[in-house]
Order: structure tokens, then C-alpha cells, then sequence
């Protein structure tokens, strides 16, 4: 079954079955990432141009990787060093690379309704990763597939979304989108960051945190767009963490099995606790690289033989493996360690350079957990050290 759309520009604009549509096919493409070749051809031969007039690390990232993965030519656009900043116009920059003939663009900017002025200028696929205040529905897809692995449904959930609604096209493509799959939703923030007239979106609106937790089975905070903001909304960052900041005994309130999700990037103390960010009920990495959740990781001969979901049956891998080291590590949090594979640790010799306890407290810092040094008549082996 094919979309009866060329572009995607929003959530608002689909329909129940094309949603379920696109989150059906994310879900059947979703192994190729855990594959050891990450690789398929649905899209040889295929040019995708991300044409980004905003700053982004995850987005522009997700849709490159997304490409290549599918066998498409991806080609990244810096706006920056473009024609655009000669005074190039959208209509210009679009009649150009149309010229190339790409089959899709996937575009970012500051104005609402680029990505659909630029579709009537181009004949191949434009998504719109994220226009101004308006809609991001890739992110919104994103969010919705995750919520549907986890909870195993969406209809009939009560999802609240809090933070700052006005400048948020996170919220706006989440209301769209769950509400048209059968949730509930709740949007709560500070009297200046909710526009009027979001009733008619189809949420329920609410100035207290506590109220719009009160038995929800999704949370998702959003963070301040100070770029986005004129003028000074609220009085003070202290404040608004002490009223529309999520930590622990805020969270009580919602379901025990709450998940939490965070379009990122976050800000620890502020929308959000770290130990709430780093809790069991958040899954702020999940929607983006699905990292965070109960794995087995077994160690063969020294190193990571695989890694397994906790729940997988793993019997057969387990007695197969004659040697296998097995560390109990649960409640605890498993994370992969850098290995420097070429250290220069002077003690005796040129100390002002770098000895073992400056060398090894730098790596440690840096998230290295093994290094390996270069020998030396003179030089001994380096110590641990804390």
C-alpha cells in the first residue's frame, strides 16, 4: 500500500490509516539497525538532500544515517556556507536543486510553511523535518512508534505534555498525531506559554503540573526555546523548575508504569531532574537509538561477545560458549568504555608533559577505561589510579 501523499509536511494533514501506515513500516525497517550489516537496498540508486537552515546534530544525523542505511545517496547542505548566504531566495535554492534531480528533500527552518512552499517548487518528495513553531512529524512518528512498542497501544493513554507549548512544534505534531490514534491528551505550562485557542486541537489544557500528571501513562517534557522567545515569559529559571520541572516527587503522581519521553536536548535542573532523566521510566534516548533497557551483554575471550535484550531466550548462546563469563549486573547501569590505544605516560622523563597520575585521571574523565602504552626501557608500567 503507497501513501496517497508525495511529501510529508505534517501530522495534522494525515489521516488515521497513514499514520499507522508509516509507524507499520518504521517498525518492519527497525532491525536493520541491529543487524552487523546495516544495510539494505530499498533505496539504491536514490539521492536524498537534507537541506538544514537550522542547527541540528540528532535530526540531520537521523535522516543521513537513515539514508545510507536504505543505499540512498544522502547529501548533506550547509545553509552557512550556501548561495543562501550570498541572498540565494527558497524559491532559487529549490528551481537549483531540482535541476540535480534529487528524489527527496528533507528540510529544517526557522519559518513556518517552508517545507510546503518549497514543495510546490519541486516535483520530488519534501519532508519536513521541523518548520519554526509549526509541526516536526518525523519527531512526533518517532515518538508514537516508541509509545506503541512499550505500551502496546496508544489508544485510550492519557499523555501529557508540559513545558513550553508556544514555541514547541514537537507539541503540535504529538497532539495531532495521538490524538488521532484514540489518547488523551494534556497540555500544561505557564499561562505565557500556552497559546490561546489549543482546545480546538483536540488536548485539554491545564496551568497545574500536578493535574496534568495525575494519572498519565506517557509524559513528555518539552525544554524553554529561549531562541525562539522575544521577550522574558516567566520570572525566573528557578522558578519555573520549582513549578513545571519534573523530579521525583512531582512523578508520583502519574501511573507506576509511566513512561517519559524528551524531544532533547534536555536541560538537567530545569524542565527536568537528572534523576528523573536517568530513572527507570525514561526513555529520552530510547526514541532516538533505542540504547537504553535490560540487555544481556556476554564477554567472550576478553570482550563483548553480544549483546542481547533481557528478555530474549538466550539458553542456547549460553551453553554454547564454553568459558563464557557471566557478571551479575542488575540495578546497576552498563556503560561501553573508549580504549586509548596510544599513550605517552612519562614517570620518569618529561613530567611536565604528562605523567601516570595526570595521563590516567584525564582518561578516566574523558570516559576511557583502558589505555594501552607505549614502551619503554625507562619508563614503568603505569599505575591505577582514582
Amino acid at each position: 500500500m503507497r501513501l496517497k501523499r508525495k511529501d510529508l509536511l505534517g501530522i495534522e494533514e494525515l489521516e488515521k490509516s497513514e499514520i499507522e501506515q508509516l509507524l507499520s513500516t518504521a517498525e518492519s525497517f527497525k532491525e536493520v539497525s541491529a543487524r552487523e550489516i546495516k544495510k539494505v537496498p530499498t533505496l539504491r540508486g536514490k539521492t536524498v538532500i537534507n537541506l538544514f537552515y537550522e542547527p541540528s546534530t540528532r535530526t540531520r544525523t537521523s535522516f543521513e544515517i537513515a539514508a545510507k542505511r536504505m543505499s540512498a545517496d544522502a547529501v548533506n547542505i550547509s545553509v552557512s556556507t550556501s548561495s543562501v548566504s550570498k541572498g540565494e531566495t527558497l524559491k532559487d535554492t529549490a528551481k537549483n536543486l531540482e535541476a540535480m534531480r534529487p528524489d527527496c528533500i528533507v528540510v529544517r527552518h526557522s519559518s513556518s510553511g517552508t517545507p510546503q512552499m518549497l514543495s510546490k517548487y519541486v516535483s520530488c518528495s519534501v519532508v519536513n523535518a521541523g518548520d519554526g513553531a509549526h509541526e516536526h512529524p518525523s519527531q512526533a512518528l518517532l515518538d508514537m512508534l516508541t509509545v506503541k512498542e512499550k505500551k502496546g497501544r496508544i489508544d485510550g493513554l492519557k499523555l501529557s505534555i508540559i513545558g513550553d507549548i508556544t514555541h514547541s512544534r514537537v507539541a503540535r505534531s504529538n497532539i495531532y498525531g495521538f490524538t488521532k490514534l484514540g489518547a488523551e491528551v494534556t497540555v500544561c505550562g505557564p499561562p505565557t506559554m500556552i497559546p490561546p485557542g489549543m482546545e480546538r486541537l483536540g488536548c485539554r489544557v491545564t496551568t497545574d503540573m500536578n493535574e496534568a500528571l495525575r494519572g498519565a501513562d506517557v509524559i513528555m517534557m518539552l525544554r524553554i526555546q529561549m531562541e525562539r522567545q522575544k521577550e522574558s515569559l516567566f520570572p525566573s529559571v528557578r522558578e519555573y523548575s520549582r513549578l513545571y520541572g519534573l523530579d521525583d516527587a512531582k512523578l508520583k503522581g502519574a501511573k507506576g508504569d509511566v513512561i517519559i519521553l524528551h524531544p532533547g536536548p534536555i536541560n538537567r535542573g530545569v524542565e527536568i531532574s537528572s534523576e528523573v532523566a536517568d530513572g527507570p521510566y525514561s526513555l529520552i534516548l530510547d526514541p532516538a537509538v533505542n540504547v537504553d533497557g535490560l540487555f544481556n551483554i556476554y564477554i567472550m575471550g576478553g570482550r563483548v561477545g553480544t549483546i542481547k535484550p533481557a528478555d530474549r531466550d538466550t539458553t542456547e548462546l549460553v551453553e554454547g560458549a564454553p568459558g563464557l563469563e557471566v557478571i551479575d549486573a542488575t540495578g546497576l547501569v552498563v556503560l561501553p568504555g573508549f580504549i586509548d590505544a596510544h599513550t605517552h605516560l612519562r614517570e620518569p622523563g618529561f613530567e611536565y608533559k604528562e605523567t601516570i597520575k595526570t595521563g590516567t585521571q584525564a582518561a578516566s574523565s574523558g570516559g576511557f577505561t583502558r589505555m594501552a602504552r607505549r614502551s619503554g626501557p625507562t619508563v614503568p608500567a603505569p599505575r591505577a589510579t582514582r
